[in-house]
């Protein structure tokens, strides 16, 4: 470990990767878990291979809280959203790649199925990539209050039944991007896939 630098991009990451712990679990104690676990992560993962360690370490943590939050939600056996896999390691073999492929698909068919343009996108965006209100205002085009109000409507969305028709290019379009942006770390394309279907 490089402690110059590999460190202490953890380091500086971890007040918001706790942030992140906080906002999904509602819990000090299993937020400071997955940070913890984050770092495990980081301290094994190929970081010649990351292009932006903030992007890596706040997706990483973000799909260790929501996994902690989705088997809390088994447990309790109510109905859960999808999870966020960890697409940001390219180091894996074709089959642990094809299977976090697989997962991908269906956490966006998932958000397809379940939540409106608006929904879908300040999802993504405030929980999977910790972008803040005033942010995702802005490149949605709307309140922070209006952003905040679908986030709400998001979350309970996602614990019901409910069913839109999913387009297949729609499909395919979101989980590509989606994991172009986690593995870059460059948000830009996703920033503009998510306007464009809001402003339809």
């Amino acid at each position: 470990m490089r402690w110059d630098g590999d460190a202490s991009a953890f380091v500086s990451a971890a007040p918001r990767l706790f942030a992140i712990g906080l906002r999904v679990l509602q819990d000090v104690g299993e937020a400071e878990d997955v940070v913890q676990e984050t770092w495990l992560r980081w301290a094994r993962s190929d970081r010649a291979v990351v292009i932006s360690p903030p992007a890596f370490l706040a997706l990483t943590t973000t799909r260790l809280a929501i996994n902690v939050a989705q088997s809390a939600r088994r447990r309790r056996e109510t109905s859960v959203g999808p999870w966020l896999p960890e697409t940001t390691d390219l180091s894996v073999g074709p089959e642990t790649a094809a299977e976090r492929r697989e997962a991908v698909d269906t956490a966006i068919r998932l958000l397809l199925e379940r939540l409106t343009p608006g929904e879908r996108a300040v999802y993504l965006l405030r929980i999977a990539f910790d972008y803040p209100y005033r942010q995702i205002s802005g490149i949605l085009h709307l309140s922070e209050d209006h952003a905040r109000q679908l986030l709400r409507r998001a979350r309970d969305h996602l614990a019901t039944e409910r069913h839109h028709q999913v387009s297949t290019t729609a499909h395919w379009r979101l989980v590509r991007t989606f994991v172009a942006a986690a593995q870059s770390g460059d948000l830009a394309g996703l920033e503009q896939l998510l306007a464009a279907d809001v402003a339809r």
